[in-house]
């Protein structure tokens, strides 16, 4: 295994954003936590020992027999995933799986990964060409697949990339339950869903388990634009299995951890314990970037100019020989308890910006629920909620996304119409970006 020493791990900071006053009687604290990743991945730092043998890929192509409606589906995954190849750095160990109800080695085979150079990338596109489209789909069976070939590498970042273009039919929730508990924690993935006959939730629920992206690619034409990006960003991975510690006193109790940007993500019941009142979320690996989570903490009640540490929150690397972490930042929740009101009624920006954030990717998710069951009444107040939300935030992607399922009467007050026609791809769009965020307007 590769060591990390202080010299290749990037630098990370954390910065905590609070409104660490409380009215008498006042036991609800929340802090944004910022973290930020310079110094490694995309611009240029330090890479991890043994360079870009630090990673591995596995990328998983649906070949099920849907993938040849229409003909050039197929054509398109192929190239996408060649030009996904293309993008590999010297040295990054790789395999392509394709995915039916059973999931088979397409290259290198024999339970190996390729290194990737001139040559073995030659080698994988023609392998490519004798990808073709029968089957059913068992994506549980791809992802375990992935899961031996990557296990078997001795690199530090581990990461899948999953394309499909159906209904994972042919096993059930529980074996594909099963097979991402089984994976998850052991390396990270992004899913992809082409065309419009797949199942939103499943393939978000891939990436959330995995703490990868997910998005949709309607346009077959355009994956090998995102298969590239994904790979790009893959290849910017400097450190693996970052973990997001919260430590707190006696009486303290946890309401919620969650990452709100770039997109958010539920980690409350993803803890493991760590020693006395410390628990670990798992946030996956980092490149050059930063990101937000909302911490909630309940403290016990105390008296006016009384205060406490609520919570420290740490960036913990683990050892891969199993020795001591590295902890690689932290910062401080705190309460203070006042009697002034104007300090302890104000509302934190940056709280209040995420938590609408979070409400905005629920009222989306609730509203076109309501509409596919038919409670139109339901649908329209969920959806002008949202409008309202994403008018009020800047975020104009979700503005944008909502404008082709709804019509905005008034965005300011979130009054809006169902629209009578909804193109698939649009409904299927915003569903699957309902999670993305955008930051507080500085």
């Amino acid at each position: 295994m590769a060591n990390f020493s202080k010299s290749n791990v990037p630098q990370f900071s954390v910065e905590v954003y609070q409104n660490e006053y409380l009215p008498e009687g006042g036991r609800e604290v929340n802090g944004i936590i910022t973290v930020t990743s310079t110094g490694g991945g995309t611009t240029g730092g330090v890479p991890l020992t043994g360079g870009a043998a630090g990673a591995a890929v596995v990328i998983m192509v649906d070949c099920s027999g849907s993938m040849d409606y229409p003909p050039t589906k197929m054509r398109n995954a192929r190239d996408a995933t060649a030009a996904a190849i293309e993008t590999l750095r010297d040295g990054t160990s790789f395999a392509v799986v394709g995915g039916t109800h059973v999931a088979k080695e397409v290259y290198p085979g024999n339970g190996r990964l390729a290194v990737a150079d001139a040559t073995t990338r030659a080698q994988a596109k023609e392998a490519l060409r004798r990808l073709s489209a029968g089957g059913g789909t068992a994506i549980g069976t791809w992802l375990r697949l992935a899961d031996r070939l990557l296990g078997a590498a001795d690199v530090e970042i581990r990461h899948g990339i999953l394309l499909t273009d159906g209904r994972n039919e042919h096993e059930s929730p529980e074996d594909l339950k099963a097979a991402l508990d089984s994976c998850a924690g052991r390396f990270t993935c992004d899913a992809r869903g082409v065309g419009t006959d797949w199942e939103v939730k499943e393939v978000t629920g891939i990436a959330s388990a995995m703490l990868g992206t997910a998005d949709i690619v309607a346009d077959p034409s355009g994956l090998a634009a995102d298969f590239t990006r994904m790979m790009e960003n893959a290849m910017g991975k400097e450190v693996a299995d970052v973990a997001l510690r919260l430590w707190t006193p006696v009486g303290v109790e946890i309401k919620f951890v969650k990452q709100v940007a770039p997109t958010v993500a539920e980690l409350t019941d993803r803890r493991t314990e760590a020693g006395p009142r410390a628990g670990d979320y798992p946030t996956g690996s980092w490149g050059d970037e930063s990101r937000d989570y909302h911490v909630c903490v309940r403290v016990p009640e105390a008296g006016i100019g009384q205060e406490m540490l609520a919570a420290r929150v740490s960036l913990i690397l683990p050892d891969p020989a199993g020795g001591t972490p590295q902890t690689l930042s932290q910062g401080l929740v705190r309460a203070v308890w006042t009697d002034d009101m104007a300090a302890s009624t104000s509302i934190n920006p940056q709280v209040a910006h995420y938590t609408g954030q979070a409400e905005l990717a629920q009222v989306i998710q609730q509203g076109l629920d309501a509409r596919k069951s038919g409670d139109f009444d339901g649908a329209t107040a969920k959806l002008g909620r949202a409008v309202q939300l994403a008018s009020a935030s800047g975020n104009e992607d979700t503005a944008k996304l909502l404008s082709k399922v709804v019509d905005v009467v008034d965005a300011a007050t979130g009054t809006v119409r169902l629209k009578a026609k909804v193109a698939e791809a649009d409904e299927m769009t915003l569903e699957t970006r309902s999670t993305k965020t955008v930051r507080v307007k500085k």
